[in-house]
């Protein structure tokens, strides 16, 4: 498959839970008992799951040798960004009616909710940095170490779904491995870079 394939395949991968959404909500009206919770559910899942997937490229483009796959990483990172903001923007309008005195007082109180804003938050500047000029603009090795915040969206965005759900089950408990699986990837590659070097 070419790289322009790939890259038409997985954009239509990462647009299809919001083109699957919009025609629940606007055509077929199927959300269920509580749409709000609808809404909310299946725009913060796949925030997540892409998330978890931005986070996955660089250890799979190692162990595999597909050096391509870097050229996901924006794409799957902007959509992750993408559908938290409009995750956080039905609990804005619906939960809170646009109160950001509510906003902020829920985050105080419910330990799900604030672990949602430190992900959302975390993902932010990511987004807003994403582009080459960016890059240009903070040189590689900090645009890299600020990128890293990726790693506290992902740990914190499992939490908020662990969290919310209560109670342990087979998907959070699969959230809860691949989060730790690449944490546990990240630090070991790092320790054993650093241990590697003629200084180290």
């Amino acid at each position: 498959m070419s790289r322009r394939l790939l890259k038409a395949a997985v954009f239509v991968i990462c647009l299809a839970p919001a083109v699957m959404l919009a025609y629940r909500t606007f055509v077929s009206g199927d959300l269920g008992v509580n749409p709000v919770e609808t809404l909310q559910h299946e725009t913060g899942r796949p925030a997540l799951q892409l998330l978890l997937a931005t986070l996955a490229v660089t250890p799979i483009r190692r162990l595999t040798g597909w050096a391509g796959l870097i050229r996901l990483r924006r794409m799957l990172g902007l959509f992750a960004f993408a559908y938290g903001l409009a995750h956080f923007a039905t609990y804005f309008i619906f939960d809170q009616v646009f109160s950001v005195a509510g906003v902020i007082d829920d985050t105080t109180k419910r330990r799900f909710i604030l672990s949602g804003m430190v992900a959302l938050l975390a993902m932010l500047p990511l987004a807003l940095t994403s582009t080459k000029g960016w890059i240009r603009r903070l040189g590689g090795k900090r645009w890299q170490k600020l990128h890293r915040l990726a790693y506290l969206a992902a740990a914190a965005g499992a939490l908020h779904f662990i969290w919310k759900e209560k109670v342990l089950t087979p998907e959070t408990v699969t959230y809860f491995v691949l989060v730790a699986g690449l944490l546990g990837y990240r630090v070991f590659t790092t320790t054993h870079r650093r241990s590697a070097e003629p200084n180290g």
